[in-house]
């Protein structure tokens, strides 16, 4: 005699009367993709997948940074599935987004530093950014300059200070991740921001600060005292 089927609907509906009555942090990490992938296959017991999706990337915080071709090499995973998944981290970032962009950066660091590690500290290539701010060091733009390797990203010093001089910037800051989890800034880094540091005092830009955004935590910089 053949098994019955799972009670998908009903375990479905237990997952969102928690999600509902008691918020997110009512539900595992797992629990939270399955839920999510259920609205995109409904008509699927998703548990396994979310938990081998979990297997593959390493976490949540890497399942939703994931490339989404990456995604679709997932057996069982689709176009709407690996969708379902980048717009719950689209909907993430823009939330601590809008927080960095009501007050100044240099009020409002741990907003900053939430919004950066949410976006970077799992993207398994190396990403340079500026942050461009104006005279009341609000953000005025946030640029990617240079996307390169599991462990490089070129940078030019010239085109760092262009650019902030075609926006007018009064100060930037600085960032990059670094794909091996450890923000510990190299000599290159070092060297870099300090050349940057130089070029923008003789335009009177500023640069505030160089942060290091790595899954183990952060690096400053300023804070090192290394510039």
């Amino acid at each position: 005699m053949a098994e019955p089927p799972p009670d998908t609907t009903g375990h479905r509906a237990r997952l969102r009367q928690r999600l509902l009555g008691n918020g997110g942090e009512a539900l595992l990490d797992h629990e939270l993709i399955e839920y999510l992938l259920a609205l995109a296959i409904p008509r699927r017991d998703t548990k396994p997948l979310a938990k081998a999706l979990l297997r593959e990337f390493g976490g949540i915080g890497g399942l939703l940074t994931a490339d989404p071709a990456a995604l679709a090499r997932v057996p069982g995973m689709g176009e709407t599935s690996a969708a379902a998944i980048k717009i719950a981290h689209a909907a993430a970032i823009r939330l601590v987004q809008a927080q960095v962009a009501e007050r100044p950066l240099l009020n409002n660091w741990q907003a900053l530093l939430d919004y950066l590690r949410a976006d970077m500290a799992h993207h398994p290539i190396e990403r340079v950014r500026v942050l461009h701010l104006n005279t009341r060091n609000m953000l005025i733009r946030d640029e990617l300059m240079s996307e390169g390797s599991i462990d490089e990203a070129a940078v030019h010093v010239r085109e760092v200070i262009r650019r902030a001089i075609d926006l007018g910037s009064a100060a930037i800051i600085l960032v990059h991740n670094h794909p091996s989890g450890d923000p510990t800034p190299s000599r290159a880094d070092i060297e870099l921001t300090r050349a940057i540091v130089d070029a923008g005092k003789r335009l009177n830009i500023a640069v505030h600060d160089h942060i290091i955004i790595g899954t183990s935590g952060h690096a400053s910089l300023r804070s090192l005292g290394l510039i």
